[in-house]
């Protein structure tokens, strides 16, 4: 009976815990600037971990900025990609109309390493800038352990 009791409090205490998971990015092409804040203040909040196994772009980059860096790492398989801010297309008649205020608010979330990369390579312009895996995705974050692939 007591071993019931004593299952059954662990079961109920567990029960209240919330579960930690990885967030995993395989294939985000970005969004609303707003909306990835968000996202990523709840990982943060969380002490979750975020593992880039594919494609990070635009509004998704800014993981880098909210969550501390050494709860992300990169696997061969990441792919960053970086551009001007821009008004979304389905208020502006289809048209890519960039927004300095915009890209000014995500600049300003970039860690150094991020704001030297895109500096060394240009800028942000209209044209995605991809870093792939290799000596420059790791000046900028970690690569994951094996275990993580």
């Amino acid at each position: 009976m007591r071993i019931a009791v004593f299952v059954s409090v662990v079961l109920s205490l567990l029960a209240t815990v919330p579960a930690r998971a990885d967030l995993r990015i395989t294939r985000d092409h970005g969004g609303y600037v707003e909306e990835y804040k968000a996202k990523y203040q709840r990982i943060r909040a969380r002490g979750e971990r975020v593992i880039i196994d594919g494609i990070c772009n635009s509004a998704c980059t800014m993981v880098f900025g909210i969550v501390p860096m050494n709860k992300i790492c990169v696997t061969p398989r990441a792919s960053l990609g970086f551009h001007l801010a821009y008004y979304d297309k389905a208020f502006t008649f289809g048209m890519k109309i960039n927004s300095s205020e915009g890209t000014s608010d995500l600049m300003s979330y970039y860690p150094p390493t991020v704001k030297s990369w895109i500096s060394r390579n240009g800028g942000l312009t209209n044209d995605m800038k991809k870093i792939k895996n290799g000596t420059d995705l790791w000046q900028i974050v970690d690569p994951c352990p094996e275990e993580f692939f």
